[in-house]
């Protein structure tokens, strides 16, 4: 499915999802990708009741078989020295959509999905914030227009106790990179609803 690809995946600081979202780099693995870890320095330096930095980049590591890139200077060559066949920030928080929405490039992880954007390549984003139907929804918007960015399908997962708060469906990560590299397209449905 995905023999032969590079792909990026760019981890922030939504330190709760990543039981979700590591062991998927497996998938990518056994689709016949390499997967090529991007940390922001609060993934590498934050110590929470999910685990300690040091904790997650073993694990990340194990999976992916690669060394976590982590500086803006190590990410840079992933512009046209050395691309990606696709960036996937997974899991993405409403500071680094706000960032990435504004142009701001002040992370591994950002600085590699500039690169690929740069090459005219897609990126890929799941989404896991509190405010993105709060003061981040005119980010959202913004990015969900912008030409090669795309997104993992995402929904509220707390509408009651959090109304502002979306989250991508990371067992569609897979598919959705699979997708957008063969048609170039947003997966649909884009929204989706985790709960009656």
């Amino acid at each position: 499915m995905l023999e032969g690809k590079r792909i990026g995946l760019g981890i922030t600081a939504s330190h709760c999802t990543y039981e979700d979202v590591v062991p998927k780099i497996t998938q990518f693995r056994e689709a016949g990708a390499t997967v090529v870890p991007i940390i922001t320095p609060s993934v590498l330096h934050a110590a929470t009741r999910f685990g300690t930095g040091e904790e997650w980049i073993a694990k990340i590591e194990e999976y992916s078989g690669e060394k976590v890139v982590s500086s803006i200077a190590e990410a840079e060559p992933f512009g046209p020295s050395n691309p990606l066949d696709c960036m996937v920030i997974a899991p993405m928080t409403g500071n680094s959509i706000s960032k990435f929405a504004n142009a701001a490039t002040d992370s591994a992880v950002l600085m590699a999905a500039k690169a690929t954007l740069r090459n005219g390549s897609p990126v890929v984003l799941g989404i896991s914030t509190n405010d993105a139907l709060g003061l981040n929804g005119m980010n959202l918007m913004k990015l969900m227009n912008a030409k090669n960015i795309y997104f993992i399908p995402f929904g509220q997962d707390d509408p009651i106790k959090k109304p502002t708060s979306l989250i991508a469906d990371f067992t569609k990560m897979l598919d959705t990179v699979a997708y957008t590299l063969a048609h170039k397209k947003q997966i649909q449905p884009i929204f989706i609803q985790y709960f009656k």
